[in-house]
């Protein structure tokens, strides 16, 4: 599978999102914005919070980091072996001739040699021990032939300083180990810990509200009344705030009531720096949300040339005077349907909330796969397709789309493990053609 460059919209959200403030984008955009539209209005706003902390490294993953990480040692310490054999002077090594040694010690890591080593001389020595004075190059154990204390090095067996770690040459004293903004990973913390680092300085974590809204939507484990379904979207939503590392705060379900909605709302505001809502932001549900959402603050209801996901919703509210707001929360309000609410998600929000969150953005990986079969595609807006990429006969890689891609249908968002990317002036795509792809474990 081939790595592209990323789509338009993650290089336009790299480009904006520690950029002044843009022009707040409140207006109605009854045509539809463009996906690359909406992601670049976004970032244009956003600020990461300030608020900082310092963690033992063993709880330090998914963090984002607050200040770089600066090497107070030489990594390695000193120079070493980078395998078992025999360490020796170089320079005594011909080109045309053996090279006859006698071993003096054995040598092993963590137990330096006290005397240097002569000329004629050589030391058994083991992966990592310290390079002896007198040493520059070590022969692999296999490529001797050893009889007693006597070692024999055929000619061009070795090259003079070869096998030796240098002191430093992985990390220098004083360089930076890891930049600002890093969502530390496992390798991250082994490296911090190579250098004798405990804890570390990260970025708060993102505390982010998650609620429902809708009368028709249930709670899972009580009776589901005529009419009615179960509340999916919060749970998936939490789980992918999870998996960036961010607290997620779930508020639970709100009815359609403008009351309600206000209460959850202020609730949010004092609670969290970001809040996640989905439903209730399509046509027919805008009137009192967007009345409410006025009275908070200055969110912007946006339809998005997409599929799914066309109604979002997205803007600032307010702590205290709006003029002088004493807090600002950023309010994503996905679409109701399931699938809808995460493809939203995914599109919009995370590269958001990890911006928000202090990390440096890292655009999704677009990889590419030959498409299995057609796919009927109008230009005009951007699709997402949920689809299983996996290995042909041939051994390359092609995807399948899912026969069900109707914005409610959760299933078949589970069985996929990618979403195929269909630009926004793309057409129809014929079998055999390569097709954009988002793999699932790239979007966690």
């Amino acid at each position: 599978m081939q790595h592209l460059e990323p789509l338009a919209t993650n290089r336009a959200f790299t480009a904006t999102t520690m950029s002044e403030p843009g022009p707040s984008p409140l207006a109605a955009h009854d045509a539809g914005l463009s996906v690359e539209q909406a992601r670049a209005a976004i970032a244009a706003r956003l600020r990461p919070i300030a608020a900082r902390e310092t963690v033992p490294v063993a709880q330090a993953l998914g963090r984002v980091l607050a200040e770089d990480v600066v090497s107070p040692i030489d990594v390695p310490a000193h120079d070493n072996a980078a395998m078992d054999g025999y360490a020796f002077a170089g320079a005594a090594l011909s080109a045309v001739a053996p090279l006859e040694l006698r071993a003096v010690a054995t040598m092993m890591a963590g137990a330096p040699l006290a005397h240097a080593v002569g000329p004629g001389q050589c030391v058994r020595i083991m992966t990592g021990a310290v390079m002896p004075a007198g040493c520059d190059t070590v022969v692999p154990l296999e490529l001797c032939h050893v009889d007693g204390q006597r070692v024999r090095i055929e000619s061009g067996t070795v090259v003079s300083g070869e096998n030796r770690r240098r002191r430093g040459e992985d990390l220098a004293r004083g360089r930076p180990a890891i930049a600002t903004g890093r969502l530390l990973k496992p390798a991250d913390l082994g490296l911090v810990a190579s250098l004798g680092i405990e804890r570390i300085g990260v970025v708060r974590r993102l505390r982010v509200a998650v609620f429902s809204t809708g009368d028709e939507i249930a709670p899972p484990g009580q009776p589901l009344a005529p009419g009615c379904v179960y509340d999916s979207n919060r749970f998936s939503l939490i789980g992918a705030l999870q998996r960036l590392g961010m607290e997620a705060i779930d508020l639970g379900l709100v009815r359609d009531d403008p009351q309600a909605l206000q209460a959850v709302l202020q609730r949010a505001i004092d609670c969290a720096d970001a809040v996640l809502t989905s439903g209730g932001v399509s046509a027919g549900d805008a009137d009192y949300t967007r009345n409410v959402l006025q009275q908070l603050g200055e969110v912007a209801f946006w339809k998005v040339a997409m599929r799914p996901g066309r109604p979002f919703a997205f803007g600032p509210l307010h702590a205290g005077d709006r003029e002088r707001p004493a807090k600002t929360v950023w309010l994503f309000a996905l679409p109701g349907n399931p699938v809808a609410a995460l493809v939203a998600f995914y599109v919009f929000a995370r590269d958001a909330l990890l911006a928000l969150a202090g990390a440096t953005p890292q655009p999704l990986p677009l990889l590419q796969a030959c498409s299995a079969t057609a796919i009927r595609k109008r230009p005009g807006r951007t699709e997402f397709q949920r689809a299983r990429v996996s290995a042909g006969p041939d051994g390359a890689w092609q995807v399948h789309v899912a026969d069900a891609q109707g914005a409610g249908i959760l299933r078949s968002m589970s069985e996929a493990n990618a979403l195929v990317v269909l630009r926004h002036d793309q057409g129809p795509v014929a079998a055999g053609d390569p097709v954009d792809v988002w793999l699932f474990d790239g979007l966690v």
